[in-house]
């Protein structure tokens, strides 16, 4: 007797509110939620994919920011994520979000600091809050949430609260939102 082999299909567990990071518009037909990690390079290659499929599909789509540092492989990660924040709580998230992915190989202490007065923000203020850990528990949510999800690596995406098995190129991605957006 055998038993029939059953897939299971990674869904997305923790709902989009309106704490998170969304850019696009907020009634786009289509979501995606991304897990990423500041420091990974293949989420720098979807970063720019993304941005693409933003500005190609804008009516359509929405993305939705969600932290995973894999903290083992790329120490600078965690206070990559907590700049973020710490910038998110001044507005200016997805300016500091581009700047981190932008600038990959400057994400040590003394470049993150630049980028943070390259934005207009206090590198003295941000540096006490990441010093701190007061946006430490925002971003270990975002990791349980992605470990919730099924999320094991990084770049991690979910179209409409399925996970997205495809390529992270850009005609992958394009076709993962024009389909999402037929059904």
């Amino acid at each position: 007797m055998s038993t029939p082999l059953q897939v299971t299909v990674a869904r997305l567990r923790v709902p989009v509110t309106e704490a998170d990071h969304v850019r696009g518009p907020v009634d786009a037909p289509v979501t995606l939620v991304e897990y990423a990690d500041f420091q990974c390079a293949h989420c720098g290659a979807a970063y720019r994919n993304l941005r693409e499929v933003l500005r190609q599909r804008a009516e359509l789509v929405r993305l939705v920011y969600r932290h995973f540092p894999i903290t083992n492989v790329h120490p600078y990660a965690e206070a990559a994520a907590q700049i973020a924040e710490a910038a998110g709580r001044r507005g200016r998230f997805w300016d500091m979000h581009d700047w981190l992915y932008e600038h990959q190989d400057q994400l040590d202490p003394v470049h993150l600091s630049v980028g943070v007065e390259q934005l207009g923000l206090s590198a003295d203020d941000v540096g006490t809050e990441v010093e701190g850990e007061v946006h430490a528990d925002r971003v270990r949510q975002d990791f349980v949430g992605g470990i919730r999800s099924g999320v094991t690596g990084v770049p991690a995406l979910f179209v409409d609260e399925v996970c997205h098995e495809g390529g992270y190129a850009l005609a992958d991605l394009l076709a993962a939102v024009d389909q999402a957006a037929d059904t």
